[in-house]
């Protein structure tokens, strides 16, 4: 079992609340409710815009938006991984973005890891309808416990190509710090995508993939790692690009795995 702590119940930017708090069901019987449904079935593009006229007629939703989603999928077409994996699926937006998009560029599979089941059955739901249930997997968990399966007791990832890091900023560090210990990051192949890196912000990761390796060997010695193998000789290229939002300005963090020095 994960020995960290439990995510907040809620995202929220202030006061207000945007998740969890019974708004994906409530998309899930409007969508199922559209005179047009059964246009749906089967075409990721036009259930990505159903969700995102809820989202925009009804209740705001934490995806990653079309902008940003743009954004990414073109990575995918520059880059054609085989296999992708997202931290933090919520209801399966991205999912369906990304899974189509993998399978247009000749992939093989979309792992998306949610941790709460109720976002996860939503997003089931959403990717079925949109026909991708052969290139798209809802994995339900903590983010280390799943990775740690995956690459451990099934040994279905031998290799990082691609991962979309979209979960709660607070854990963006150590599970790179994972990936880092099961050696599944490669130079030259292995691409990380951090969203939401300006608003609310990840620091300590931002800090951690834009360090020299020297740095990172200092920062090890300072910081708690828990029971984490970091491993600071891999080097890496960040670059942030920003965006306008519904909810503001953000940033998703491209890191290129570059290298890896010897000690």
């Amino acid at each position: 079992m994960s020995n960290r702590p439990n995510a907040p119940p809620a995202h929220s930017l202030g006061q207000k609340t945007f998740a969890l708090d019974g708004r994906e069901v409530d998309l899930l019987h409007y969508i199922h409710s559209r005179p047009d449904i059964k246009q749906l079935r089967g075409s990721p593009q036009k259930v990505v815009s159903a969700i995102d006229e809820y989202h925009t007629k009804f209740n705001p939703l934490i995806n990653v938006g079309s902008v940003k989603g743009a954004f990414v999928t073109n990575l995918i077409a520059e880059r054609k991984p085989s296999v992708m994996i997202e931290l933090g699926g919520y209801v399966g937006y991205s999912a369906i973005l990304f899974g189509d998009a993998i399978r247009a560029n000749g992939g093989k599979r979309f792992l998306s890891i949610e941790k709460n089941p109720e976002a996860a059955a939503v997003a089931n739901q959403l990717v079925d309808l949109a026909g991708l249930r052969d290139t798209v997997r809802v994995l339900v968990g903590a983010s280390d416990e799943v990775l740690r399966e995956l690459v451990g007791d099934r040994k279905e990832i031998a290799q990082v190509e691609m991962i979309f890091i979209d979960h709660w900023q607070k854990l963006y560090q150590p599970d790179l710090w994972l990936l880092e210990e099961l050696d599944v990051l490669v130079p030259g192949k292995s691409v990380l995508l951090a969203d939401n890196v300006i608003m609310p912000g990840a620091p300590e990761y931002l800090e951690w993939v834009q360090a020299t390796t020297r740095q990172k060997r200092e920062l090890v010695k300072k910081l708690d790692v828990g029971s984490l193998t970091p491993n600071p000789n891999l080097v890496y290229e960040t670059s942030v690009s920003e965006f306008d939002t519904d909810f503001g300005k953000d940033g998703i963090a491209v890191t290129r795995v570059v290298g890896k020095e010897s000690v």
